[in-house]
Protein backbone atom coordinates (compact mmCIF):
# COMPACT_ATOMS: atom_id res chain seq x y z
CA UNK A 1 0.00 0.00 0.00
CA UNK A 2 2.64 2.42 -1.08
CA UNK A 3 0.25 5.28 -1.74
CA UNK A 4 -1.10 5.15 1.81
CA UNK A 5 2.44 5.90 2.92
CA UNK A 6 2.63 8.74 0.44
CA UNK A 7 -0.49 10.35 1.82
CA UNK A 8 0.89 10.27 5.35
CA UNK A 9 -1.64 7.79 6.79
CA UNK A 10 -0.64 4.91 9.09
CA UNK A 11 -1.01 1.57 7.25
CA UNK A 12 -1.77 -1.69 9.06
CA UNK A 13 1.31 -3.50 10.39
CA UNK A 14 1.82 -6.03 7.63
CA UNK A 15 5.06 -7.85 6.93
CA UNK A 16 6.19 -8.51 3.34
CA UNK A 17 6.07 -12.06 2.02
CA UNK A 18 9.28 -14.07 2.12
CA UNK A 19 11.45 -14.21 -1.00
CA UNK A 20 10.94 -17.00 -3.48
CA UNK A 21 12.81 -18.29 -6.49
CA UNK A 22 12.11 -17.29 -10.09
CA UNK A 23 10.87 -20.79 -10.85
CA UNK A 24 7.90 -20.46 -8.51
CA UNK A 25 7.22 -16.74 -8.25
CA UNK A 26 4.70 -15.63 -10.92
CA UNK A 27 5.57 -12.41 -12.68
CA UNK A 28 2.93 -9.75 -12.11
CA UNK A 29 2.02 -7.80 -15.23
CA UNK A 30 1.63 -4.19 -14.14
CA UNK A 31 1.28 -2.84 -17.70
CA UNK A 32 3.31 0.23 -16.81
CA UNK A 33 5.17 1.66 -19.71
CA UNK A 34 3.27 -0.33 -22.37
CA UNK A 35 1.23 2.12 -24.48
CA UNK A 36 -0.49 -0.75 -26.32
CA UNK A 37 -2.16 -2.00 -23.13
CA UNK A 38 -5.10 0.12 -21.98
CA UNK A 39 -5.39 -1.34 -18.49
CA UNK A 40 -3.23 0.93 -16.29
CA UNK A 41 -2.78 -1.54 -13.43
CA UNK A 42 -3.52 -0.88 -9.74
CA UNK A 43 -3.37 2.65 -8.34
CA UNK A 44 -0.94 1.55 -5.64
CA UNK A 45 1.59 0.65 -8.36
CA UNK A 46 1.79 4.17 -9.80
CA UNK A 47 5.46 4.46 -8.86
CA UNK A 48 6.37 0.79 -9.22
CA UNK A 49 8.86 1.17 -12.08
CA UNK A 50 10.87 3.77 -10.16
CA UNK A 51 10.56 2.02 -6.80
CA UNK A 52 11.86 -1.27 -8.21
CA UNK A 53 15.22 0.39 -8.85
CA UNK A 54 15.84 1.23 -5.19
CA UNK A 55 18.29 -1.20 -3.53
CA UNK A 56 17.11 -3.35 -0.63
CA UNK A 57 19.95 -2.42 1.71
CA UNK A 58 20.73 -4.81 4.58
CA UNK A 59 23.32 -4.92 7.35
CA UNK A 60 25.37 -7.75 8.80
CA UNK A 61 25.32 -11.25 7.32
CA UNK A 62 22.47 -13.05 5.58
CA UNK A 63 22.16 -16.55 4.13
CA UNK A 64 19.12 -17.54 2.11
CA UNK A 65 18.70 -21.11 0.89
CA UNK A 66 15.73 -22.07 -1.30
CA UNK A 67 14.77 -25.55 -2.44
CA UNK A 68 12.08 -26.47 -4.94
CA UNK A 69 10.45 -29.70 -3.81
CA UNK A 70 8.23 -29.79 -6.90
CA UNK A 71 7.03 -27.54 -9.70
CA UNK A 72 4.43 -26.13 -7.27
CA UNK A 73 6.10 -26.17 -3.87
CA UNK A 74 9.24 -24.49 -2.52
CA UNK A 75 10.78 -24.00 0.92
CA UNK A 76 13.29 -21.37 2.09
CA UNK A 77 15.67 -21.09 5.03
CA UNK A 78 16.91 -17.63 6.03
CA UNK A 79 19.58 -16.88 8.62
CA UNK A 80 20.26 -13.25 9.50
CA UNK A 81 22.94 -11.81 11.78
CA UNK A 82 22.61 -8.07 12.36
CA UNK A 83 23.41 -5.41 14.94
CA UNK A 84 20.71 -2.89 14.02
CA UNK A 85 17.82 -5.16 12.97
CA UNK A 86 16.30 -8.45 14.06
CA UNK A 87 18.61 -11.45 13.91
CA UNK A 88 17.61 -15.07 13.78
CA UNK A 89 16.27 -17.87 11.63
CA UNK A 90 13.15 -17.91 9.45
CA UNK A 91 11.52 -20.80 7.65
CA UNK A 92 9.34 -20.06 4.64
CA UNK A 93 7.27 -21.98 2.14
CA UNK A 94 5.55 -21.14 -1.14
CA UNK A 95 2.86 -23.07 -2.98
CA UNK A 96 1.46 -22.22 -6.42
CA UNK A 97 -1.62 -24.02 -7.65
CA UNK A 98 -2.75 -25.42 -10.99
CA UNK A 99 -5.10 -22.63 -12.10
CA UNK A 100 -3.07 -21.24 -15.01
CA UNK A 101 -4.51 -17.96 -16.34
CA UNK A 102 -1.48 -16.94 -18.41
CA UNK A 103 2.12 -18.08 -18.91
CA UNK A 104 3.14 -15.85 -15.98
CA UNK A 105 0.13 -16.28 -13.68
CA UNK A 106 -1.00 -19.33 -11.74
CA UNK A 107 -3.28 -19.51 -8.70
CA UNK A 108 -3.84 -19.98 -5.83
CA UNK A 109 -0.62 -18.74 -4.24
CA UNK A 110 0.11 -19.58 -0.62
CA UNK A 111 3.12 -17.96 1.07
CA UNK A 112 4.11 -18.26 4.70
CA UNK A 113 7.12 -17.83 6.97
CA UNK A 114 7.77 -18.34 10.66
CA UNK A 115 10.69 -17.29 12.85
CA UNK A 116 12.35 -19.03 15.76
CA UNK A 117 10.06 -17.21 18.24
CA UNK A 118 6.90 -18.60 16.61
CA UNK A 119 5.82 -15.41 14.85
CA UNK A 120 3.98 -16.32 11.64
CA UNK A 121 3.18 -14.40 8.45
CA UNK A 122 0.65 -15.92 6.06
CA UNK A 123 -0.38 -14.77 2.56
CA UNK A 124 -3.10 -16.09 0.27
CA UNK A 125 -3.56 -14.81 -3.29
CA UNK A 126 -6.24 -16.20 -5.58
CA UNK A 127 -7.93 -15.38 -8.87
CA UNK A 128 -11.66 -15.26 -8.19
CA UNK A 129 -12.22 -14.79 -11.94
CA UNK A 130 -10.23 -13.77 -15.02
CA UNK A 131 -10.53 -10.11 -13.96
CA UNK A 132 -10.70 -10.34 -10.17
CA UNK A 133 -7.84 -11.00 -7.76
CA UNK A 134 -8.17 -11.43 -4.02
CA UNK A 135 -5.45 -11.31 -1.36
CA UNK A 136 -5.47 -12.07 2.35
CA UNK A 137 -2.55 -11.36 4.69
CA UNK A 138 -2.40 -12.25 8.37
CA UNK A 139 0.26 -11.89 11.05
CA UNK A 140 0.33 -14.03 14.20
CA UNK A 141 2.42 -13.85 17.34
CA UNK A 142 3.66 -16.90 19.20
CA UNK A 143 0.70 -18.48 20.93
CA UNK A 144 -1.63 -18.00 17.97
CA UNK A 145 -2.71 -14.40 18.63
CA UNK A 146 -3.55 -12.52 15.43
CA UNK A 147 -1.97 -9.05 15.57
CA UNK A 148 -2.74 -7.93 12.03
CA UNK A 149 -4.87 -8.88 9.05
CA UNK A 150 -5.51 -7.37 5.66
CA UNK A 151 -7.99 -8.28 2.93
CA UNK A 152 -7.95 -6.77 -0.55
CA UNK A 153 -9.70 -7.30 -3.87
CA UNK A 154 -8.71 -5.96 -7.32
CA UNK A 155 -10.87 -5.79 -10.42
CA UNK A 156 -9.26 -5.14 -13.82
CA UNK A 157 -11.48 -3.84 -16.58
CA UNK A 158 -10.55 -3.19 -20.19
CA UNK A 159 -9.17 0.28 -19.39
CA UNK A 160 -9.43 0.67 -15.61
CA UNK A 161 -8.52 -0.99 -12.34
CA UNK A 162 -10.51 -0.73 -9.10
CA UNK A 163 -9.36 -1.99 -5.69
CA UNK A 164 -10.63 -2.07 -2.14
CA UNK A 165 -8.56 -2.97 0.92
CA UNK A 166 -9.47 -3.45 4.57
CA UNK A 167 -6.97 -3.69 7.40
CA UNK A 168 -7.32 -4.77 11.04
CA UNK A 169 -11.12 -4.58 10.97
CA UNK A 170 -12.83 -4.78 14.37
CA UNK A 171 -16.61 -4.62 13.83
CA UNK A 172 -17.37 -4.81 17.55
CA UNK A 173 -15.37 -1.69 18.43
CA UNK A 174 -15.95 -0.10 15.01
CA UNK A 175 -12.24 0.20 14.25
CA UNK A 176 -10.10 -0.49 11.23
CA UNK A 177 -8.71 0.80 7.96
CA UNK A 178 -10.54 1.04 4.63
CA UNK A 179 -8.81 2.08 1.40
CA UNK A 180 -10.43 2.37 -2.04
CA UNK A 181 -8.44 2.85 -5.26
CA UNK A 182 -9.48 3.63 -8.82
CA UNK A 183 -7.25 4.18 -11.84
CA UNK A 184 -8.66 4.93 -15.29
CA UNK A 185 -6.78 4.72 -18.58
CA UNK A 186 -7.64 7.98 -20.35
CA UNK A 187 -5.41 7.30 -23.37
CA UNK A 188 -3.03 4.42 -24.14
CA UNK A 189 -0.25 6.47 -22.49
CA UNK A 190 -2.05 8.48 -19.79
CA UNK A 191 -3.95 7.23 -16.73
CA UNK A 192 -5.49 9.12 -13.79
CA UNK A 193 -7.28 8.07 -10.64
CA UNK A 194 -7.89 8.61 -6.94
CA UNK A 195 -7.42 7.00 -3.56
CA UNK A 196 -9.71 7.36 -0.55
CA UNK A 197 -8.51 6.20 2.84
CA UNK A 198 -10.64 6.05 6.00
CA UNK A 199 -9.07 5.07 9.34
CA UNK A 200 -11.00 4.74 12.58
CA UNK A 201 -9.53 3.78 15.94
CA UNK A 202 -8.51 4.89 19.40
CA UNK A 203 -4.94 5.58 18.27
CA UNK A 204 -6.14 8.00 15.56
CA UNK A 205 -6.31 11.69 16.59
CA UNK A 206 -9.97 12.63 16.87
CA UNK A 207 -11.02 8.99 16.61
CA UNK A 208 -11.19 8.91 12.82
CA UNK A 209 -9.53 10.37 9.75
CA UNK A 210 -10.25 10.40 6.02
CA UNK A 211 -7.67 11.33 3.40
CA UNK A 212 -8.15 11.57 -0.35
CA UNK A 213 -5.36 11.71 -2.90
CA UNK A 214 -5.29 12.15 -6.67
CA UNK A 215 -2.72 10.57 -8.95
CA UNK A 216 -1.77 9.83 -12.49
CA UNK A 217 1.00 8.62 -14.77
CA UNK A 218 2.16 9.24 -18.32
CA UNK A 219 4.18 6.55 -20.07
CA UNK A 220 6.53 7.03 -23.00
CA UNK A 221 8.33 4.35 -24.94
CA UNK A 222 11.31 4.25 -22.53
CA UNK A 223 10.18 6.52 -19.67
CA UNK A 224 7.35 7.15 -17.23
CA UNK A 225 6.31 10.13 -15.13
CA UNK A 226 3.99 9.49 -12.17
CA UNK A 227 2.63 11.65 -9.36
CA UNK A 228 0.08 11.58 -6.57
CA UNK A 229 -0.99 14.42 -4.29
CA UNK A 230 -3.05 14.66 -1.13
CA UNK A 231 -4.48 18.20 -0.85
CA UNK A 232 -5.75 17.67 2.71
CA UNK A 233 -2.41 16.52 4.13
CA UNK A 234 -0.35 18.74 1.83
CA UNK A 235 1.82 15.94 0.42
CA UNK A 236 3.08 15.63 -3.15
CA UNK A 237 4.91 12.53 -4.38
CA UNK A 238 6.44 12.40 -7.87
CA UNK A 239 8.61 9.83 -9.65
CA UNK A 240 10.36 9.69 -12.99
CA UNK A 241 11.66 6.51 -14.63
CA UNK A 242 13.97 6.28 -17.63
CA UNK A 243 15.45 3.25 -19.37
CA UNK A 244 18.73 4.66 -20.65
CA UNK A 245 19.98 1.49 -22.34
CA UNK A 246 19.02 -2.17 -22.27
CA UNK A 247 21.30 -2.61 -19.26
CA UNK A 248 20.82 0.67 -17.41
CA UNK A 249 17.78 2.25 -15.74
CA UNK A 250 17.42 5.45 -13.72
CA UNK A 251 14.69 6.60 -11.34
CA UNK A 252 14.13 9.93 -9.59
CA UNK A 253 11.80 10.41 -6.61
CA UNK A 254 10.71 13.72 -5.05
CA UNK A 255 8.66 13.69 -1.85
CA UNK A 256 7.32 17.13 -0.80
CA UNK A 257 5.45 18.14 2.34
CA UNK A 258 3.87 21.55 1.74
CA UNK A 259 2.68 21.76 5.33
CA UNK A 260 6.19 21.24 6.74
CA UNK A 261 7.85 23.02 3.82
CA UNK A 262 10.24 20.13 3.31
CA UNK A 263 11.28 18.15 0.26
CA UNK A 264 13.45 15.08 -0.17
CA UNK A 265 14.85 14.01 -3.51
CA UNK A 266 16.35 10.63 -4.32
CA UNK A 267 18.10 9.30 -7.41
CA UNK A 268 18.27 5.54 -7.93
CA UNK A 269 19.78 3.46 -10.70
CA UNK A 270 20.21 -0.14 -11.77
CA UNK A 271 23.03 -1.42 -13.95
CA UNK A 272 23.01 -4.97 -15.35
CA UNK A 273 26.26 -6.53 -16.57
CA UNK A 274 25.15 -9.67 -18.45
CA UNK A 275 28.67 -10.83 -19.30
CA UNK A 276 29.55 -10.87 -15.61
CA UNK A 277 26.13 -12.09 -14.36
CA UNK A 278 26.09 -9.06 -12.08
CA UNK A 279 23.44 -6.51 -11.09
CA UNK A 280 24.21 -3.27 -9.28
CA UNK A 281 21.61 -1.00 -7.63
CA UNK A 282 22.39 2.30 -5.94
CA UNK A 283 20.73 5.40 -4.58
CA UNK A 284 21.63 8.83 -3.21
CA UNK A 285 19.27 11.38 -1.67
CA UNK A 286 19.34 15.07 -0.81
CA UNK A 287 20.22 14.25 2.83
CA UNK A 288 23.55 12.80 1.64
CA UNK A 289 22.54 9.23 2.37
CA UNK A 290 23.94 6.64 -0.01
CA UNK A 291 22.97 3.00 -0.41
CA UNK A 292 24.02 0.27 -2.81
CA UNK A 293 23.59 -3.46 -3.34
CA UNK A 294 25.55 -5.65 -5.75
CA UNK A 295 24.41 -9.18 -6.64
CA UNK A 296 26.79 -11.49 -8.47
CA UNK A 297 25.82 -14.95 -9.70
CA UNK A 298 28.61 -17.45 -9.12
CA UNK A 299 28.13 -19.49 -12.29
CA UNK A 300 28.05 -22.49 -12.71
CA UNK A 301 27.09 -22.92 -9.06
CA UNK A 302 23.56 -22.04 -7.90
CA UNK A 303 24.95 -19.31 -5.64
CA UNK A 304 24.46 -15.54 -5.65
CA UNK A 305 26.78 -13.29 -3.67
CA UNK A 306 25.27 -10.03 -2.36
CA UNK A 307 27.21 -7.06 -1.01
CA UNK A 308 25.39 -4.14 0.62
CA UNK A 309 26.50 -0.76 1.90
CA UNK A 310 24.81 2.29 3.43
CA UNK A 311 26.31 5.61 4.46
CA UNK A 312 24.76 8.61 6.22
CA UNK A 313 27.42 11.30 6.07
CA UNK A 314 25.38 13.76 8.17
CA UNK A 315 25.05 11.42 11.17
CA UNK A 316 28.30 9.60 10.53
CA UNK A 317 26.52 6.24 10.31
CA UNK A 318 27.89 3.46 8.09
CA UNK A 319 26.53 -0.04 7.65
CA UNK A 320 27.73 -2.95 5.54
CA UNK A 321 26.32 -6.36 4.77
CA UNK A 322 27.22 -9.57 2.98
CA UNK A 323 24.79 -12.24 1.86
CA UNK A 324 24.72 -15.57 0.08
CA UNK A 325 21.65 -16.81 -1.81
CA UNK A 326 21.61 -20.53 -2.54
CA UNK A 327 19.18 -22.07 -4.96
Amino acid sequence: MGNVHASGAPPPPMAPPPPSSETLKPQQTSNTGDPKERNPGPYEELHKQSKDLFPQVFEGAKVLMSKGLSSHFQITHTLTLSTFSTSGYRFGSTYIGNKQLSPNEAFPILIGDVDSSGNLNANLIHALSDRTRGKFVAQFQSGGKCIGQQLSCDYKGDDFCASITTGNLDPINMQGLLVAHYLQGITPRFAAGAELMYHRGMQVPGGEIAIMSLGGKYSGDTWQLSANASPMSGNLHTCFYQRVTNNMQIGVELDTSIRNQESTGTIAYQVDIPNADCTFKGQVDSSWCLGAVMEKKLVPFPFTLALSGYANHVKGSYRFGIGMYIG
